[in-house]
């Protein structure tokens, strides 16, 4: 992933107003972020547990998604459907984004288990381990594992539109 800035961050959100997108707490160390090995962007909000953002590079730009979990996730060991790394307690919640449009207007969303710490990127690469948990045991390479981090992290965008 390229290295974005804040403005392309609040421009780029589609399921969420532009005053909501102008109010959220973009990251404030894009600086020092590992854009290198980084498939999409994640944060969460240290003012409001529960909520967080991604911005996923596409052909057609960039699309950020504002997010609502449950902060402590849940009490048993899970996967992200993301990444495909298994976290104990707490480590992965069930991500909920409002659908873009009417959908969303009305009401629907479209959820998906995912790392709380939204770091699906730097699991699938090795270049961060779970702190109990695991990746799963699998014969793929890594750029096997990257390109299905895209596709899965690509799938969830795109039923966000749908």
């Amino acid at each position: 992933m390229d290295a974005i800035t804040q403005r392309d961050i609040r421009a780029s959100f589609v399921n969420c107003s532009k005053g909501e997108a102008k109010r959220l707490p973009a990251p404030r160390d894009l600086a020092d972020r590992p854009w290198e090995d980084l498939d999409f962007l994640g944060w969460t909000d240290p003012a409001y547990p529960g909520r967080g953002y991604i911005v996923v590079p596409r052909e057609t730009g960039l699309v950020g998604i504002a997010m609502r979990f449950e902060p402590n996730g849940s009490g048993k060991s899970q996967m992200c459907t993301v990444c495909l790394t298994t976290h104990t307690r707490g480590g992965i919640a069930l991500m909920s984004a409002g659908k873009v449009g009417d959908a969303g207007r009305a009401g629907n969303t479209l959820g998906t288990y995912m790392c709380i710490d939204l770091a699906c990127s730097l699991y699938a690469r090795g270049k961060k381990k779970p702190a109990l948990g695991s990746r799963y045991r699998e014969d793929l390479g890594p750029e096997e594992k990257i390109a299905r981090v895209r596709e899965n992290l690509h799938a969830f965008v795109d039923g966000l539109f749908h």
